[in-house]
């Protein structure tokens, strides 16, 4: 049980494992897709391998190919999911990949952006960070007692919570499927910092 007076808890962020259109390299939002053959024996693979740590809680996002993960890599333990976890809306870009969005002047523009300019009919970055933010804080109030907690989520929103909380930039925390992260949280319930951000 953590010592509440340290109120500092270990962080393991993972990204959930490979789907067909992650392997076809499309963008992968609010499509709930499965995953993919290959993507559950790399995550056998690497559980064989002893990549993740080990934790005392799990939680996810709804979304099946973050559910399918978890139950993957975590099968014994307790686990919940938290709705503000579902990946970015990419609006009109979901489901297309680079090759199939080239001439069109609003991906363009989102790529000169960085980033930055909502997805058409879609998401802003600012209003998805935002969201991991709310998902962040009712994790909080379900996680008072655990030492190890484990976050099985989507790419976007590991760079929304690690960006927010760890300083860098958003796209400084890109990790494929099946990768990740391990960090230090201090003052977890009160003013997070996120520190000793280590791969997976």
């Amino acid at each position: 049980m953590r010592n509440s007076s340290e109120n500092q808890i270990t962080l393991v962020l993972i990204r959930h494992g490979k789907t067909k259109s992650n392997a076809q390299h499309r963008y992968l939002g609010k499509t709930d897709e499965m995953l993919s053959k290959e993507g559950i024996q790399e995550l056998l693979q690497n559980k064989k391998m002893q990549c993740y740590p080990d934790v005392d809680i799990v939680f996810a996002s709804p979304m099946k190919r973050c559910v399918q993960t978890a139950q993957i890599l975590y099968p014994y333990v307790p686990y919940a999911t938290v709705d503000e976890w579902t990946e970015m809306d990419f609006g009109d870009f979901e489901g297309k990949n680079y090759q199939e969005l080239q001439g069109d002047e609003r991906y363009q523009e989102w790529i000169d952006s960085n980033g930055t300019l909502p997805f058409p009919h879609g998401e802003s970055r600012e209003d998805f960070i935002e969201r991991c933010e709310k998902g962040f804080w009712k994790m909080q109030t379900q996680a008072m007692k655990a030492e190890k907690v484990g976050m099985i989520v989507h790419g976007g929103t590991i760079m929304a919570i690690l960006s927010r909380y760890g300083g860098g930039e958003y796209f400084d925390y890109r990790t494929d499927n099946g990768k990740g992260y391990v960090c230090t949280v201090k003052n977890f319930n009160k003013k997070p910092e996120i520190t000793e951000i280590k791969k997976i």
